[in-house]
Protein backbone atom coordinates (compact mmCIF):
# COMPACT_ATOMS: atom_id res chain seq x y z
CA UNK A 1 0.00 0.00 0.00
CA UNK A 2 2.50 2.43 0.98
CA UNK A 3 4.75 1.76 -2.16
CA UNK A 4 1.30 2.17 -4.42
CA UNK A 5 0.73 5.66 -2.89
CA UNK A 6 4.57 6.34 -3.22
CA UNK A 7 4.57 5.56 -7.03
CA UNK A 8 1.42 7.96 -7.51
CA UNK A 9 3.29 10.45 -6.01
CA UNK A 10 6.70 10.04 -7.82
CA UNK A 11 4.58 9.50 -11.54
CA UNK A 12 4.00 13.29 -12.37
CA UNK A 13 7.80 13.43 -11.67
CA UNK A 14 8.71 11.11 -13.48
CA UNK A 15 6.53 12.03 -16.61
CA UNK A 16 7.98 15.36 -16.71
CA UNK A 17 11.30 14.02 -17.12
CA UNK A 18 10.18 12.26 -20.60
CA UNK A 19 11.45 13.51 -23.76
CA UNK A 20 8.45 15.18 -25.86
CA UNK A 21 9.56 13.13 -28.59
CA UNK A 22 8.69 9.70 -26.62
CA UNK A 23 5.59 11.43 -25.34
CA UNK A 24 4.27 11.74 -28.50
CA UNK A 25 4.53 8.30 -29.48
CA UNK A 26 2.80 6.78 -26.16
CA UNK A 27 0.27 9.37 -27.51
CA UNK A 28 0.06 8.17 -30.66
CA UNK A 29 -0.99 5.22 -29.64
CA UNK A 30 -4.18 6.38 -27.65
CA UNK A 31 -7.41 6.13 -29.11
CA UNK A 32 -8.66 9.69 -29.74
CA UNK A 33 -10.90 9.49 -26.94
CA UNK A 34 -8.18 8.71 -24.82
CA UNK A 35 -6.01 11.24 -26.60
CA UNK A 36 -8.63 14.04 -25.93
CA UNK A 37 -8.80 13.39 -22.25
CA UNK A 38 -4.56 12.91 -21.89
CA UNK A 39 -5.06 16.78 -22.63
CA UNK A 40 -6.35 17.44 -19.56
CA UNK A 41 -3.75 16.52 -17.43
CA UNK A 42 -1.84 19.93 -17.98
CA UNK A 43 -0.86 22.42 -20.06
CA UNK A 44 2.42 20.43 -21.30
CA UNK A 45 0.37 17.43 -22.24
CA UNK A 46 -2.15 19.68 -24.09
CA UNK A 47 -0.03 21.44 -26.12
CA UNK A 48 1.20 18.26 -27.82
CA UNK A 49 -1.75 16.65 -27.98
CA UNK A 50 -2.55 19.75 -29.91
CA UNK A 51 0.89 18.86 -32.47
CA UNK A 52 0.62 18.41 -36.03
CA UNK A 53 2.04 14.94 -35.71
CA UNK A 54 -0.79 13.38 -34.08
CA UNK A 55 -3.12 14.49 -36.55
CA UNK A 56 -2.09 13.32 -39.52
CA UNK A 57 -3.74 10.30 -39.41
CA UNK A 58 -7.28 10.53 -37.39
CA UNK A 59 -9.86 7.46 -37.04
CA UNK A 60 -12.99 8.93 -36.37
CA UNK A 61 -14.75 5.27 -36.87
CA UNK A 62 -14.92 3.57 -33.81
CA UNK A 63 -16.96 6.11 -32.22
CA UNK A 64 -20.72 6.98 -32.65
CA UNK A 65 -20.65 10.79 -33.64
CA UNK A 66 -22.86 12.98 -34.18
CA UNK A 67 -22.89 16.34 -36.68
CA UNK A 68 -22.56 18.73 -33.82
CA UNK A 69 -18.92 17.10 -32.50
CA UNK A 70 -17.89 16.11 -35.98
CA UNK A 71 -18.00 20.17 -36.57
CA UNK A 72 -16.19 20.84 -33.58
CA UNK A 73 -13.46 17.94 -34.40
CA UNK A 74 -13.36 20.47 -37.78
CA UNK A 75 -13.41 23.23 -36.81
CA UNK A 76 -10.89 22.84 -33.00
CA UNK A 77 -8.66 19.73 -34.12
CA UNK A 78 -8.50 19.27 -37.70
CA UNK A 79 -6.24 21.30 -39.72
CA UNK A 80 -3.50 21.33 -42.52
CA UNK A 81 -1.62 18.45 -41.24
CA UNK A 82 -4.60 15.71 -41.96
CA UNK A 83 -4.16 13.12 -44.19
CA UNK A 84 -6.44 10.79 -43.60
CA UNK A 85 -9.88 10.87 -42.48
CA UNK A 86 -11.97 7.28 -41.14
CA UNK A 87 -15.54 8.02 -40.29
CA UNK A 88 -18.44 5.87 -39.47
CA UNK A 89 -22.03 6.62 -39.58
CA UNK A 90 -25.43 5.47 -38.61
CA UNK A 91 -26.68 3.66 -41.78
CA UNK A 92 -26.80 0.06 -39.91
CA UNK A 93 -27.87 1.00 -36.71
CA UNK A 94 -30.97 3.03 -38.52
CA UNK A 95 -29.65 5.98 -37.52
CA UNK A 96 -31.53 9.28 -39.77
CA UNK A 97 -29.13 12.10 -38.83
CA UNK A 98 -27.04 13.05 -42.01
CA UNK A 99 -23.08 13.20 -40.62
CA UNK A 100 -21.76 14.67 -43.56
CA UNK A 101 -22.83 17.90 -45.15
CA UNK A 102 -21.60 20.07 -48.21
CA UNK A 103 -21.25 22.50 -45.68
CA UNK A 104 -19.16 20.51 -43.48
CA UNK A 105 -17.12 19.33 -46.45
CA UNK A 106 -16.72 22.48 -47.72
CA UNK A 107 -15.02 23.44 -44.24
CA UNK A 108 -12.87 20.04 -44.39
CA UNK A 109 -11.58 20.80 -47.50
CA UNK A 110 -10.43 24.60 -46.42
CA UNK A 111 -9.41 23.97 -43.03
CA UNK A 112 -7.62 20.43 -44.13
CA UNK A 113 -6.09 20.95 -47.08
CA UNK A 114 -3.70 18.08 -47.21
CA UNK A 115 -6.19 15.62 -46.86
CA UNK A 116 -5.31 12.76 -49.55
CA UNK A 117 -7.37 9.69 -48.31
CA UNK A 118 -11.18 9.45 -47.12
CA UNK A 119 -12.51 6.32 -45.67
CA UNK A 120 -16.48 6.25 -45.26
CA UNK A 121 -18.41 3.16 -43.76
CA UNK A 122 -22.01 2.73 -43.16
CA UNK A 123 -23.00 6.31 -43.96
CA UNK A 124 -25.76 7.39 -46.18
CA UNK A 125 -24.32 9.61 -49.02
CA UNK A 126 -27.80 9.48 -51.34
CA UNK A 127 -28.12 13.77 -50.52
CA UNK A 128 -24.48 14.70 -50.81
CA UNK A 129 -23.15 15.88 -54.68
CA UNK A 130 -20.16 14.14 -55.26
CA UNK A 131 -18.18 17.05 -56.31
CA UNK A 132 -18.97 18.16 -52.63
CA UNK A 133 -16.03 16.48 -51.55
CA UNK A 134 -12.73 18.19 -51.58
CA UNK A 135 -10.44 17.93 -54.34
CA UNK A 136 -7.27 17.04 -52.79
CA UNK A 137 -8.59 13.56 -52.33
CA UNK A 138 -6.48 10.69 -53.79
CA UNK A 139 -8.02 7.85 -52.24
CA UNK A 140 -11.70 6.90 -51.38
CA UNK A 141 -12.68 3.79 -49.33
CA UNK A 142 -16.69 3.46 -49.33
CA UNK A 143 -17.68 0.20 -47.19
CA UNK A 144 -21.37 -0.41 -46.51
CA UNK A 145 -22.73 2.91 -47.85
CA UNK A 146 -25.91 3.89 -50.05
CA UNK A 147 -24.70 6.15 -53.06
CA UNK A 148 -27.09 8.25 -55.36
CA UNK A 149 -27.36 6.71 -58.48
CA UNK A 150 -26.03 9.91 -59.76
CA UNK A 151 -22.79 10.14 -58.45
CA UNK A 152 -20.10 10.36 -61.10
CA UNK A 153 -21.99 10.93 -63.87
CA UNK A 154 -22.56 14.19 -65.51
CA UNK A 155 -21.44 17.49 -64.06
CA UNK A 156 -20.36 15.74 -61.08
CA UNK A 157 -17.69 13.62 -62.97
CA UNK A 158 -15.25 16.79 -62.93
CA UNK A 159 -14.64 16.13 -59.15
CA UNK A 160 -12.13 14.56 -57.05
CA UNK A 161 -9.61 15.57 -59.88
CA UNK A 162 -6.70 13.65 -58.32
CA UNK A 163 -8.57 10.46 -57.14
CA UNK A 164 -6.18 7.55 -57.99
CA UNK A 165 -7.47 4.60 -55.48
CA UNK A 166 -10.58 3.43 -55.01
CA UNK A 167 -12.51 0.88 -52.80
CA UNK A 168 -15.83 -0.01 -52.73
CA UNK A 169 -17.06 -2.80 -50.36
CA UNK A 170 -20.80 -3.74 -49.56
CA UNK A 171 -22.02 -0.67 -51.81
CA UNK A 172 -25.34 -1.88 -52.99
CA UNK A 173 -26.10 0.72 -55.63
CA UNK A 174 -22.24 0.76 -56.97
CA UNK A 175 -22.73 -0.58 -60.66
CA UNK A 176 -21.62 -0.77 -63.95
CA UNK A 177 -22.25 2.76 -64.85
CA UNK A 178 -20.65 4.11 -61.58
CA UNK A 179 -17.62 1.79 -62.90
CA UNK A 180 -16.95 3.45 -66.46
CA UNK A 181 -17.84 6.69 -65.09
CA UNK A 182 -15.03 6.89 -62.71
CA UNK A 183 -12.50 4.95 -64.88
CA UNK A 184 -12.45 6.81 -67.74
CA UNK A 185 -12.59 10.16 -65.69
CA UNK A 186 -9.74 8.85 -63.34
CA UNK A 187 -6.52 7.79 -63.96
CA UNK A 188 -7.20 4.61 -61.65
CA UNK A 189 -3.99 3.23 -60.20
CA UNK A 190 -5.67 0.66 -57.49
CA UNK A 191 -9.22 -0.50 -57.33
CA UNK A 192 -10.82 -2.75 -55.45
CA UNK A 193 -14.61 -4.07 -55.86
CA UNK A 194 -15.70 -6.17 -52.62
CA UNK A 195 -19.51 -7.39 -52.74
CA UNK A 196 -20.12 -5.31 -55.61
CA UNK A 197 -23.20 -7.74 -57.17
CA UNK A 198 -23.44 -4.94 -60.03
CA UNK A 199 -20.70 -5.07 -61.39
CA UNK A 200 -21.06 -7.77 -64.03
CA UNK A 201 -19.05 -9.01 -66.87
CA UNK A 202 -20.14 -5.90 -68.90
CA UNK A 203 -19.07 -3.34 -66.31
CA UNK A 204 -15.71 -5.09 -66.59
CA UNK A 205 -15.29 -4.76 -70.34
CA UNK A 206 -16.36 -1.57 -70.88
CA UNK A 207 -14.09 -0.17 -68.18
CA UNK A 208 -11.01 -1.84 -68.85
CA UNK A 209 -9.76 -0.11 -71.66
CA UNK A 210 -9.57 2.96 -69.16
CA UNK A 211 -8.03 1.09 -66.70
CA UNK A 212 -4.57 0.40 -68.80
CA UNK A 213 -2.83 2.18 -65.76
CA UNK A 214 -3.69 0.18 -63.03
CA UNK A 215 -1.37 -1.78 -61.19
CA UNK A 216 -3.30 -2.97 -58.69
CA UNK A 217 -7.14 -5.13 -58.77
CA UNK A 218 -9.18 -6.83 -56.39
CA UNK A 219 -11.93 -8.53 -57.02
CA UNK A 220 -14.26 -10.34 -54.11
CA UNK A 221 -17.35 -12.04 -53.91
CA UNK A 222 -18.11 -10.27 -57.59
CA UNK A 223 -19.97 -11.69 -60.46
CA UNK A 224 -18.05 -12.43 -63.14
CA UNK A 225 -17.34 -14.83 -65.70
CA UNK A 226 -13.97 -15.38 -68.02
CA UNK A 227 -15.51 -12.80 -70.39
CA UNK A 228 -13.70 -10.51 -67.38
CA UNK A 229 -10.42 -11.65 -67.32
CA UNK A 230 -10.14 -11.88 -71.25
CA UNK A 231 -10.72 -7.76 -70.58
CA UNK A 232 -8.38 -7.73 -67.95
CA UNK A 233 -5.76 -9.70 -69.77
CA UNK A 234 -6.26 -7.19 -72.96
CA UNK A 235 -6.12 -3.76 -70.86
CA UNK A 236 -4.16 -4.24 -67.76
CA UNK A 237 -1.40 -4.90 -68.64
CA UNK A 238 0.73 -2.73 -66.08
CA UNK A 239 -1.07 -4.90 -63.05
CA UNK A 240 1.22 -5.77 -60.74
CA UNK A 241 -0.81 -7.27 -58.41
CA UNK A 242 -4.27 -9.35 -59.11
CA UNK A 243 -6.45 -10.74 -56.19
CA UNK A 244 -9.47 -12.65 -57.24
CA UNK A 245 -12.10 -14.40 -54.69
CA UNK A 246 -15.23 -16.39 -54.50
CA UNK A 247 -15.72 -15.83 -58.21
CA UNK A 248 -17.08 -19.83 -58.48
CA UNK A 249 -17.74 -19.51 -62.50
CA UNK A 250 -14.71 -19.09 -63.75
CA UNK A 251 -12.74 -21.71 -65.35
CA UNK A 252 -8.96 -22.77 -66.75
CA UNK A 253 -10.16 -20.75 -69.91
CA UNK A 254 -10.48 -17.69 -67.90
CA UNK A 255 -6.87 -18.26 -66.20
CA UNK A 256 -5.44 -18.92 -69.45
CA UNK A 257 -6.17 -14.97 -70.05
CA UNK A 258 -4.05 -13.79 -67.32
CA UNK A 259 -0.90 -14.96 -69.32
CA UNK A 260 -0.96 -11.40 -71.24
CA UNK A 261 -0.20 -9.60 -67.46
CA UNK A 262 3.64 -9.87 -68.07
CA UNK A 263 4.56 -7.89 -65.28
CA UNK A 264 2.03 -8.95 -62.82
CA UNK A 265 4.17 -9.59 -59.34
CA UNK A 266 1.49 -11.23 -57.06
CA UNK A 267 -1.27 -13.38 -57.76
CA UNK A 268 -3.85 -14.39 -55.49
CA UNK A 269 -6.80 -16.48 -56.28
CA UNK A 270 -9.25 -17.73 -53.19
CA UNK A 271 -12.19 -20.57 -53.68
CA UNK A 272 -11.79 -20.13 -57.28
CA UNK A 273 -13.26 -23.70 -57.43
CA UNK A 274 -12.97 -24.69 -61.33
CA UNK A 275 -9.24 -24.12 -61.95
CA UNK A 276 -7.13 -26.93 -61.74
CA UNK A 277 -3.49 -27.30 -60.64
CA UNK A 278 -2.35 -27.98 -64.73
CA UNK A 279 -3.73 -24.55 -65.34
CA UNK A 280 -2.11 -22.69 -62.68
CA UNK A 281 1.12 -23.75 -63.20
CA UNK A 282 0.72 -23.25 -66.86
CA UNK A 283 -0.25 -19.47 -65.92
CA UNK A 284 2.95 -18.90 -63.43
CA UNK A 285 5.16 -20.13 -65.97
CA UNK A 286 4.32 -17.85 -68.39
CA UNK A 287 4.68 -14.67 -66.10
CA UNK A 288 7.98 -13.67 -65.41
CA UNK A 289 7.79 -11.11 -63.01
CA UNK A 290 5.75 -13.39 -60.80
CA UNK A 291 7.28 -13.43 -57.40
CA UNK A 292 4.05 -14.61 -55.22
CA UNK A 293 1.51 -16.70 -55.33
CA UNK A 294 -1.69 -17.35 -52.90
CA UNK A 295 -4.27 -20.09 -52.95
CA UNK A 296 -6.50 -20.06 -50.73
CA UNK A 297 -9.50 -22.33 -50.20
CA UNK A 298 -8.43 -24.94 -52.49
CA UNK A 299 -8.32 -28.40 -52.20
CA UNK A 300 -6.09 -29.90 -54.30
CA UNK A 301 -4.42 -32.46 -52.67
CA UNK A 302 -0.18 -32.96 -51.67
CA UNK A 303 0.92 -33.91 -54.89
CA UNK A 304 -0.84 -30.84 -57.03
CA UNK A 305 0.49 -28.45 -54.44
CA UNK A 306 3.91 -30.08 -54.96
CA UNK A 307 3.41 -29.92 -58.64
CA UNK A 308 2.27 -26.36 -58.30
CA UNK A 309 5.61 -25.77 -56.30
CA UNK A 310 8.02 -26.99 -58.89
CA UNK A 311 6.79 -25.19 -61.42
CA UNK A 312 7.19 -22.17 -59.54
CA UNK A 313 11.41 -21.88 -58.63
CA UNK A 314 11.96 -18.18 -58.19
CA UNK A 315 8.26 -17.48 -56.84
CA UNK A 316 7.23 -17.89 -53.25
CA UNK A 317 3.92 -19.81 -52.64
CA UNK A 318 1.52 -20.19 -49.74
CA UNK A 319 -1.69 -22.00 -49.73
CA UNK A 320 -4.42 -22.27 -46.96
CA UNK A 321 -7.60 -24.51 -46.84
Amino acid sequence: MAARKMAAKMAPKMAAEVPDSVLLRVLALLPLRDRLRAARVCRRWRQLVQDRVLWADVDLSPHKLSSKILWQLVRHRLGDSLRTLRVRGALLAGGRERLLTPALLAALAKRCPRLTRLCLAEADLRPLPYESFPDSITVLELSCCEIPAAWFCGSEAQALPRLQHLVVHKVPAFSNQHLLNISSRNRLKTLTLSGTYRVTDAGIQSAAPHLEELQRLVLRHCVVTDSALHFIGRHMKHLRFLEISSAYSLTNMGLACLAALKCLEMLHLDHCDKFSPDAIAALCRALPQLRNLKLDGADFGDEAMGKIQASLPNCSFSHTL
